[in-house]
């Protein structure tokens, strides 16, 4: 795929917010959530996403006129520096990554029967997706002034335990805490801060089959409680808003109820 223009939203206010922010996977669930408390709290958001109407959506429920759409496909490296570039021409800097984009591809098949193209396309999102977006943050983190940021990690409860036949969906998320943890230590020298938060059944599209019946590790198909996605929201928002010298490494943040504790 090729360059994606971005949608012009509605000139950037004059008004001071806290800071710019980059949320991936905007178009919907947690992303959008994001999106709409950031903009609530005062930042300016760059809302990124494959799909330019799901941005739109986001972008209508958002208070005041301090965002951009930029359509992106987190998997091309030319899409992914389009967004940056386009970020920082529309606000000066980046100050805040929230690396949100993933899939759940292949998630209910067992690994003898999964797809090699299937793994890679989950790999391509979740692991490589994240990585691009990183470094594209970290550049521009790097080289701004004052120099400086953050990045917020969407892993999961999975970069922990997995769930039966998720092997493609935990490995990444198991990969993307290395990721998190080589961030934090490359960005030392030049204020930036990486922090992973990992979300257990947040009521989203990727968890309608929660409150349907999902297999358990004991062979079981159970109805599993679920939260509000407002609530991960808001830790993202705490997170965000901690001055640089504090950093929230790693936060769980999940249904109080849900099989997490003790699953298996």
């Amino acid at each position: 795929m090729g360059h994606r223009s971005a949608v012009r939203c509605p000139p950037m206010s004059t008004a001071d917010g806290a800071g710019i922010a980059v949320v991936t996977g905007a178009g919907s669930g947690i992303g959008r959530s994001v999106a709409r408390a950031l903009a609530e709290a005062g930042w300016s958001v760059a809302l990124a996403g494959r799909r330019a109407a799901a941005l739109e959506e986001t972008a209508a429920g958002l208070p005041g006129d301090r965002f951009l759409c930029v359509p992106t496909d987190v998997t091309v490296p030319q899409q992914v520096t389009a967004l940056f570039e386009a970020t920082r021409d529309r606000f000066g800097r980046v100050d805040l990554l929230f690396n949100n984009a993933g899939t759940f591809a292949g998630g209910g098949v067992p690994v003898e029967d999964l797809d090699p193209e299937v793994w890679r396309a989950v790999v391509d999102v979740n692991l490589t997706g994240a990585f691009l977006c990183a470094q594209a943050a970290f550049r521009a983190m790097k080289e701004q002034s004052p120099q400086g940021g953050r990045i917020i990690n969407n892993g999961s409860i999975s970069a922990h335990v997995p769930r039966p036949h998720s092997i493609a969906y935990t490995a990444t998320k198991h990969a993307m805490t290395g990721l998190t943890k080589s961030l934090s230590l490359d960005g030392r020298p030049y204020r930036i801060a990486c922090g992973q938060l990992d979300i257990g059944n947040a009521a989203t599209e990727m968890t309608a089959r929660m409150r349907t019946g999902i297999l358990q590790a004991n062979g079981e198909v159970a109805v599993e409680p679920v939260m509000d996605a407002a609530d991960v929201a808001a830790t993202v928002v705490h997170m965000a808003a901690l001055p640089l010298e504090a950093n929230v490494q790693f936060a769980t943040v999940m249904a109080t109820a849900m099989p997490y504790i003790g699953r298996g």
